[in-house]
């Protein structure tokens, strides 16, 4: 049975990020890729991935999600994970919490206007630039296998649309064997790192779509997976994504804990550039502007960085991008530390949804096998400063006819000079391309209009 599917579970050929998608029986193994339009959300970059990771103790959280494109074909999805995993820790999250979290602390656009030169009082007005597209996927399930020698099953699963296997072996070469046996084509160089997990004594988490049951669900899409276990290692198992992975990968994480921001342990935290004022043509450009800042950042900082986008308590935003998560969103993105929603007793009514108690760190990885050798390694600190990727748009005034108007007309040159300097610096930009698209939006350096 042939249908499309929209997906948003990231487990992408090379699982273009972090864990390891490996196509089944025919078809390349190659990351997802495509040209995505969109605000400042994970969708505007090529072989992109989204993971949310939930900290609280040694309780981890990982909810996986993306979007591609495409018609049903075999699918697994195939994760290291330190300890055996009963079917209580798996379950499905709702896409639109995911698109939620996403849209909250994303890169944001805001823009402010300028007062009357004329007169004393200062309305000023901040709106944010949020917006998103989606794009779709599709998947099959692969027929059952038989088990293989060397490889021990602990566990099968059935889960809403996937068929779970919990794996356990000794050797690499016998889980290589088993999987290829199986129909997954194995990329080349996988062993090694395959090895190096197996000598950690973890298991091997096999996710596949089961399309019938799919079908029998109503499900036009599949839904993010999430497994819950508990490890001392607060980590993600970036380096099996690399090996069948074409190029450099996209990975956002968010992190959400109990106590404060989150950060590499192994690798350099970067905050990205913010709080710049740019030329008023960005609020139409803004997918490539922010493409282009980051895509410059990392290359000055040579790819070897753990990037930060956005690090908030969740009760609150200052701009807003989209409303903040509640309580019942938290945890159904494995958030511990909140208990669940109940129902009013007495009546069929849930509870008011309340501000989440928390506190989220969106974190922007663009990684290879040379400039990322090593897994992600996490802590979770008490810092709770706030910081987000945000550019700031100044709309001049028009009109006024006093001398402090005639003042502030003649001071907007020297200003939009330096906004196309800041994009510069910010993108890479030629200054030659910046001052003439500025020209033609209204806003000359020369001083005329």
């Amino acid at each position: 049975m042939t249908r499309t599917v929209r997906s948003r579970l990231k487990a992408g050929v090379a699982l273009a990020t972090i864990f390891a998608q490996l196509a089944v029986t025919a078809g390349p193994a190659g990351a997802f890729c495509g040209f995505y339009v969109a605000q400042a959300d994970t969708k505007m970059f090529n072989h992109s991935s989204k993971v949310v990771l939930a900290r609280d103790g040694q309780q981890t959280s990982i909810t996986m999600a993306s979007d591609y494109e495409g018609k049903p074909s075999e699918f697994a999805l195939v994760i290291p994970v330190p300890s055996f995993i009963e079917k209580s820790q798996i379950s499905v999250v709702d896409t639109k919490t995911i698109d939620h979290l996403d849209s909250f602390t994303q890169p944001r656009l805001v823009q402010y206007f300028d007062e009357d030169p004329c007169r004393t009082i200062n309305p000023v007005a901040a709106l944010s630039y949020a917006d998103r597209m989606y794009r779709t996927a599709t998947v099959a399930a692969p027929a059952p296998q038989a088990a293989y020698a060397g490889v021990k099953v602990e566990a099968r699963y059935d889960v809403a649309e996937y068929d779970i296997s919990i794996l356990s072996t000794e050797q690499s070469d016998g889980l290589i064997r088993y999987l290829t046996d199986n129909g997954y084509k194995i990329p080349v160089g996988a062993e090694p790192v395959v090895s190096s997990y197996i000598k950690q004594k973890m298991h091997f988490f096999v996710a596949k779509v089961n399309v019938k049951r799919m079908n029998d669900l109503g499900r036009a899409y599949l839904k993010p997976l999430q497994v819950r276990y508990e490890t001392a290692k607060f980590m993600l198992p970036l380096r099996l994504g690399t090996v069948n992975a074409n190029g450099p990968q996209d990975l956002t994480i968010y992190a959400l804990t109990g106590r404060g921001r989150v950060e590499a342990s192994n690798y350099r935290n970067i905050k990205v550039p913010s709080d710049v004022d740019v030329p008023l043509f960005v609020a139409n450009d803004f997918p490539n502007f922010y493409r282009a800042a980051f895509d410059h950042t990392v290359a000055q900082e040579s790819m070897r960085g753990v990037f930060v986008e956005y690090a908030w308590d969740m009760g609150w935003c200052d701009p807003c991008a989209a409303p903040p998560m509640t309580n019942n969103e938290m945890a159904d993105l494995g958030a511990q530390w909140i208990p669940g929603s109940t129902k009013i007793p007495g009546t069929n009514l849930l509870p008011i949804p309340m501000p989440a108690q928390g506190y989220v760190t969106r974190l922007h990885v663009r990684y290879d096998a040379q400039s990322f050798p090593e897994d992600l390694n996490f802590i979770e600190t008490s810092d709770h400063e706030s910081f987000q990727a945000r550019y700031v748009l100044h709309r001049p005034f028009e009109g006024g006819s006093c001398a402090a108007a005639e003042t502030y007309r003649a001071s907007l040159p020297a200003r939009f000079r330096m906004e196309a300097e800041n994009l510069g610096k910010l993108t890479g930009w030629p200054q030659t391309d910046i001052v003439g698209r500025m020209a033609a939006s209204g806003q000359p350096i020369s001083g005329k209009k």
